[in-house]
């Protein structure tokens, strides 16, 4: 039985063979707990944003997103990363996000401990205690806007940007609704509608399948429905 000191892991690579290699490494590693091993990005995406997850092992080429773009969305979280790569000169870029190694494919076993030995290092069991992040960067022209999230009252899907409605007003930024939700804290932030995402904790009150918030009204998208009833614990 592991131990409840163990790191969580997850396994993410696009390749499933990879999946269940790197899955067997972790399940015959002491000190180590496998939580999910996928092909699928999203999804790792999701559980890491929930909190808990220690390491992930990541490859860098994947045709959905590719490892360093998980690493950019994942950067606020304390989850460390592990690169898997066929080829090391793309793994250079990792470290720009405080990857803790690389493992070059095909991976041997031994190689595979000596990166979980570094992971151990590196991850401090003080790491829940580090402060939730506060604020989110965003690209705005050529620079990247910080914003504080509780400034922010709603987010609104505009084709290919997004408008941040703020308290000082609206913030324009080249970003996707699909990326900026995985990035937001759940759950003061909650998707309402596709070209809705609102910070939960500026709610005035919902009317008629409507939010309203800063006055204006919101409207809750049909297949939001649901999840939004859940979320906000509204009756049925």
């Amino acid at each position: 039985m592991k131990s409840s000191k163990a790191l969580r892991c997850i396994v993410l690579d696009d390749e499933i063979h990879a999946v269940k290699l790197l899955a067997d490494y972790v399940i015959r590693t002491n000190g180590l707990e496998l939580v999910l091993h996928t092909t699928d990005p999203a999804a790792a995406i999701s559980l890491i944003h929930e909190g808990n997850i220690d390491l992930i092992f990541l490859d860098i080429q994947m045709p959905d997103l590719t490892g360093i773009e998980v690493m950019a969305i994942i950067r606020q979280t304390q989850t460390k990363v592990i690169l898997t790569t066929a080829y090391p000169e793309y793994a250079l870029s990792g470290f720009e996000y405080d990857a803790i190694d690389y493992l070059l494919k095909p991976v041997t076993f031994e190689r595979f401990l000596v990166a979980v030995n570094k992971a151990k290092e590196r991850i401090s069991v003080k790491a829940s205690e580090a402060p939730e992040p506060d604020h989110i960067f965003v690209k705005v022209e050529h620079r990247l806007q910080k914003i504080l999230f509780s400034s922010i009252f709603y987010i609104e899907g505009l084709g290919d940007y997004i408008c941040f409605h703020v308290l000082a007003g609206k913030i324009l930024s080249l970003e996707r609704m699909k990326h900026i939700e995985l990035i937001l804290p759940q759950p003061l932030f909650l998707r309402i509608h596709k070209s809705y995402i609102i910070n939960t904790s500026h709610i005035d009150f919902v009317e008629r399948g409507r939010i309203i918030i800063n006055k204006e009204y919101l409207p809750i998208g049909e297949s939001y429905k649901e999840k939004v009833r859940q979320q906000l614990g509204l009756g049925s």
